[in-house]
């Protein structure tokens, strides 16, 4: 039997830490939901902010996390910064997302098609396999960015534009010194319930 012919990967160009920045420069009052690891890191690095939950320990979980804020506050932009490994570790969500369709929600996939946190070990992304393409089976808007021209057209969709949306960026691999992120999870969870809701309700 003959195998599938292996997908073509796009390369990876951007740099991550510095794309992470420039969404969330011209987030406004957006919601940011981190996946765990570098995502979490590049989030804390662009600065700390009450609207960011960053997770860690959940493998997979940011987007049905970022999904529940969505349609808990549907007038509020909730963005979704993650890796390629933590979305593939969780890519049903995608076909849940689609379902619901919630228009303020958007992920942002920082594809440097390694698992950076445990040996630099490939992800699904560097044998072919294809996020954007995915998400748009499953009822998103999605594109594959790879230049910096690419990023700032897709960034007024992350933002603000109509969702659910997704833009996988594809940055480049190179370690890049771990910011400190709040490892307080109960104190992250309370600022970002208030930024979101008004509410300190527990």
């Amino acid at each position: 039997m003959r195998r599938p012919r292996k997908a073509s990967v796009v390369a990876p160009v951007l740099e991550r830490r510095a794309a992470v920045a420039r969404i969330l420069k011209a987030r406004g009052d957006a919601l940011v939901v981190t996946g765990i690891g570098n995502a979490a890191s590049d989030v804390a690095a662009a600065g700390d902010d009450t609207r960011n939950m960053y997770l860690a320990g959940i493998m997979g979980g940011a987007a049905m996390l970022a999904f529940g804020v969505a349609l808990a506050q549907p007038k509020r932009r909730v963005i979704v910064i993650t890796g390629d490994g933590e979305i593939m570790a969780g890519i049903g969500s995608l076909a849940t997302i689609g379902v619901e369709a919630p228009e303020n929600l958007a992920i942002a996939v920082v594809d440097n098609q390694v698992f950076a946190a445990t040996g630099m070990q490939q992800t699904h992304t560097a044998r072919g396999v294809d996020i954007a393409a995915i998400a748009r089976a499953c009822g998103f808007r999605a594109e594959t960015v790879n230049t910096d021209t690419a990023l700032d057209s897709a960034i007024p969709d992350l933002v603000s534009g109509c969702g659910p949306y997704l833009a996988v960026l594809k940055v480049q691999a190179k370690p890049t010194p771990r910011a400190p992120v709040p490892r307080d999870g109960t104190m992250v969870a309370r600022r970002f319930r208030h930024a979101a809701t008004g509410s300190d309700v527990l």
